[in-house]
């Protein structure tokens, strides 16, 4: 009985089948451009605005969300501590407060447990009055409580980034202060959970890291940006011989850097940035402070080789308000610091620029 129900159903469900092949068929050769996905109008979004949703205070310098989570996210301020939202953004609870710092630079959370939770302070977007940072912090449980880890003189953390298959092996990109020369800055690398700390990359005392991304399929791939700044309370220098991009294919033991036969621009840059696709670890990409020569290149062969994809000044804009002053060459301080925004300025407003820079 059971047998004779079991092949009458399998006999409709391939009569259903066939019946629905034939009719699709059917309307797909009939009408060939018709779309039978509902056209949508533009007008539909107009009314959907972005809308601030917090936290108060100033700007956000770090953000990061749990992966897998919609509601729970984590935010860093340049001067205004670290914030946590459990309900999409609705609501903000300051969760550093207690610490003796509150400028956040950098939040990083652990592939293999998100739990734990990397805090790097010191703001990175350098403009000559920004705050500085007193090292690295870990939270083992979601924020509740936080540990200082050290690297106490890094000034700034540009970036953290953690293995994904070992949440004790973490790599931070340090700046250093940027008042002046530093022994401080680079990359470091802890494979003890933030115990003991170990530079691995180090360009000289004027050049930090100002970003570094890792493989998420290879860890032991890194790509770091160098980038060669110094502030003065007049001023600002970005870019030198140390800047560039540099890759490691060992876990960070050696690194080599990247340079013009590999495609990439020529000496002096100033600052970079760089990632990995998430997808495809052969496509990387490096975000580079250059003037006019340029704003975005890739690479289609992890890393090995360069081509430039962009000019577009939007990817790479408010270049540095400042006039070279000794230390760079004049052709350097043309091409890393654009003027032609103050020579579209009338002439009166350019001198008032001139005059506060102590120069003629």
């Amino acid at each position: 009985m059971h047998s004779k129900k079991s092949r009458r159903l399998q006999r409709d469900i391939k009569t259903c089948f066939v019946i629905f092949t034939v009719l699709f068929l059917f309307l797909f050769f009939k009408f060939p451009g018709t779309s039978f996905a509902r056209d949508i109008e533009t007008g539909i979004f107009s009314q959907l605005k972005y809308r601030h949703i917090g936290p108060q205070g100033n700007r956000m310098a770090a953000v990061v969300g749990v992966p897998g989570d919609l509601n729970t996210y984590y935010a860093g301020a340049a001067s205004g501590g670290l914030w946590k939202s459990t309900d999409g953004g609705i609501n903000w609870e300051p969760i550093f407060d207690h610490q003796p710092v509150q400028s956040v630079s950098a939040l990083t959370i652990a592939p293999a447990d998100n739990n734990i939770i990397w805090a790097g302070t010191g703001e990175t977007f350098i403009r000559s009055n920004v705050s500085i940072g007193d090292g690295i912090y870990k939270s083992c449980d979601a924020g509740k409580t936080w540990q200082h880890m050290g690297l106490t003189k890094s000034g700034r953390i540009g970036r953290i980034v953690i293995d994904p298959r070992n949440p004790d092996v973490v790599f931070a990109a340090a700046m250093g202060h940027c008042y002046g020369p530093q022994p401080e800055r680079g990359v470091y690398r802890t494979t003890d959970g933030g115990k003991t700390w170990e530079k691995v990359l180090f360009v000289d005392q004027d050049t930090g890291c100002s970003d570094i991304a890792m493989d998420p399929n290879n860890p032991r791939i890194l790509f770091a940006g160098m980038w060669q700044v110094v502030i003065k309370t007049w001023g600002r220098w970005s870019g030198g011989a140390g800047s560039g991009v540099f890759v490691s294919r060992d876990g960070g033991d050696t690194w080599k850097r990247l340079t013009v036969k590999h495609g990439l621009p020529a000496s002096p840059v100033g600052k970079i940035a760089v990632a990995v696709a998430q997808n495809n670890s052969d496509r990387v990409y490096a975000l580079i402070e250059t003037g006019s020569r340029g704003s975005l290149w890739r690479s289609e062969n992890g890393g090995h080789n360069w081509k430039k994809v962009s000019h577009n000044r939007l990817l790479n804009e408010r270049p540095h308000y400042i006039y070279q002053d000794g230390g760079i060459s004049r052709r350097l301080q043309r091409s890393i610091f654009p003027l032609q925004q103050y020579e579209r300025l009338p002439r009166r407003r350019r001198n008032l620029r001139t005059d506060l820079l102590g120069r003629r």
